[in-house]
């Protein structure tokens, strides 16, 4: 290790936080991070723990933790309802953060903790991993070029298939609330969560003021609480965002955002960095892009002063559509005819919704709007 390699503590390791575990270990072999803890609630066995990363101090007390071994950064993967307790945990101890996503449940969480962040005067980065793309500001700066004319607006689909059992993988999956704590684990607060946010980022809309107004029309096929085939338009001064998903698809396929101009469009395959421009009297350009890695854009930030990419405010306008789906009515259950299940995938496909989650994306309508029996008018937010 060099003398500017960075302490780091990762609260939340197994799950999703195994991804974090490897990230880490690549950081570390590159001398920029070392894995000094490790916060759950059991400890990591041997097994659990990726070759390369030592043998760092583990505890289920994060401040405990931060405490004895002096980290800089504390990566937060736990929990929905407990990223804001625990990103108030390090930043008392003016230990820097990098949060997944979605950052809280509510807009006050949210705010609770952007707000304890500043008051700290810690660095604060949320896992909105798209975001490190850098088709980002790519297609932010074709946009400002006018290359497809006027922006009318932007439309993003997402079609997954998850089994059933992935709504019991955790206490919180498929919830709304839990122990009398918002959740509000939905498709497109969780999985697709980036569809939502990177929509709003390339509008340049990415901020709490920066929306207007968010419909909401909210289903489910499975028996949980929260919604796993819904869909948002959020009102902003640049036009509409609608974004649409599922977890029901019958061929799940790569999400995309869809940018329509008056003279063109930009497609983005945001989980491949994958950019496709069409527009009057030129051919298909098609360009595929790299992207920075979020821990490692905040380690640089720490050394070097580089700009955060993905700082609190910069996700207020997808926290305004959290809480819109927050306090939205629970979602519809969808009629028994409206979907089936695979008993050799243990999952449940509602058929058509595929073709109607991209025909969100292509006309900027909501289920209600297009010919889906079973959808009906959402709720809106002023």
């Amino acid at each position: 290790m060099n003398s500017s390699t960075i302490d780091v503590v990762l609260a939340g390791a197994r799950g999703h936080g195994r991804r974090h575990l490897e990230n880490i270990r690549r950081l570390q072999e590159k001398g920029i991070v070392r894995l000094a803890g490790i916060c759950e609630l059991t400890p990591l066995g041997p097994d659990e723990l990726p070759e390369g990363l030592g043998t760092p101090e583990q505890s289920a007390d994060l401040g405990a933790l931060l405490d004895t071994t002096g980290a800089r950064i504390a990566v937060i993967c736990t929990p929905i309802p407990t990223h804001t307790d625990l990103a108030l945990t390090a930043a008392e101890r003016g230990v820097h953060v990098l949060l997944e996503k979605p950052p809280a449940p509510s807009y006050a969480e949210f705010r609770r903790m952007a707000d304890g962040i500043a008051a700290a005067g810690v660095a604060c980065q949320i896992g909105f991993q798209s975001l490190g793309s850098h088709a980002v500001p790519a297609i932010r700066e074709l946009l400002a070029q006018g290359v497809i004319g006027d922006v009318l607006g932007v439309g993003g689909a997402g079609a997954w298939a998850r089994a059933e059992s992935y709504f019991r993988r955790a206490p919180w999956a498929g919830r709304r609330r839990l122990g009398g704590a918002d959740v509000v684990d939905g498709v497109l607060t969780n999985p697709f969560a980036h569809a939502v946010a990177t929509a709003l980022a390339l509008l340049g809309t990415d901020r709490a003021e920066d929306v207007t107004g968010v419909e909401t029309e909210l289903l489910r096929a499975n028996a949980i609480e929260s919604d796993d085939t819904s869909c948002v338009r959020v009102t902003t001064p640049r036009g509409p965002v609608t974004v649409a998903a599922t977890l029901c698809a019958e061929e799940p396929g790569d999400p995309y955002l869809l940018v329509h101009g008056t003279g063109g469009r930009i497609t983005f395959w945001y989980t491949r960095d994958r950019v496709l421009v069409r527009r009057a009297g030129c051919g298909p350009e098609e360009t595929e892009y790299g992207g920075t890695d979020l821990l490692e854009n905040l380690a640089d930030h720490l050394t070097t002063g580089a700009a955060l990419l993905v700082e609190p405010d910069s996700t207020g306008a997808f926290m305004r559509v959290v809480e819109a789906i927050r306090l939205a009515g629970d979602p519809v259950a969808l009629p028994d005819g409206a979907w089936h299940r695979l008993p050799e995938e243990d999952r449940r496909v509602v058929p058509g919704v595929d073709g109607l989650v991209a025909a969100c994306a292509e006309s900027l309508a909501l289920f209600s709007e297009l010919p889906a029996p079973w959808a009906r008018p959402g709720t809106g937010t002023p």
